[in-house]
């Protein structure tokens, strides 16, 4: 079971902070264009990277946001807002770490979490606020029930 799933079923707090990294490649680059369909050619194309000031391709910005899925998931957390604030280019190769931290959790389990996303240098490269919806006492013990059954859902590594 990952970290984050043990700590939501024992309860989400304010200050709660979760992180997870990812190292972005061209084929993730390329998946998420066929998803999407966006062909931006800052993408594919080195020149028009160099047109834009870019060193060398970028990834897609909501490529790398989506990392804090990752925490969402396997928290259960139901997301309702978004809000990305791009920072720097992300370029393949590069590793991302993602640091979400929870700032508020009212009495109906409303939440808001910041969220900073920072490249191997430890250059902040993204920051993002997000609010959602956690799981309440009975959803957490659902989530304790499909741990003990072996929890399909629960893919992440610890």
């Amino acid at each position: 079971m990952s970290k984050i799933r043990q700590k939501t079923i024992q309860g989400l707090s304010v200050g709660d902070t979760f992180v997870v990294r990812r190292q972005f490649t061209e084929d993730n680059m390329l998946a998420f264009a066929d998803v999407t369909r966006d062909y931006n050619p800052i993408h594919f194309e080195k020149r028009f990277a160099d047109a834009k000031n870019f060193r060398d391709r970028i990834c897609h910005g909501l490529l790398v946001g989506g990392i804090l899925t990752e925490v969402g998931g396997q928290i259960g957390w139901l997301a309702s807002e978004m809000n990305f604030r791009f920072k720097r280019p992300v370029y393949f190769g590069d590793t991302i770490e993602c640091t979400f931290t929870i700032s508020e959790i009212d009495e109906r389990n409303r939440a808001r979490a910041e969220v900073i996303y920072c490249n191997q240098d430890g250059t902040i490269v993204l920051e993002a606020n997000v609010a959602g919806i956690v799981p309440d006492k009975s959803e957490r013990e659902l989530l304790d029930a499909m741990v003990a059954e072996g929890d399909p859902t629960n893919k992440m590594k610890s």
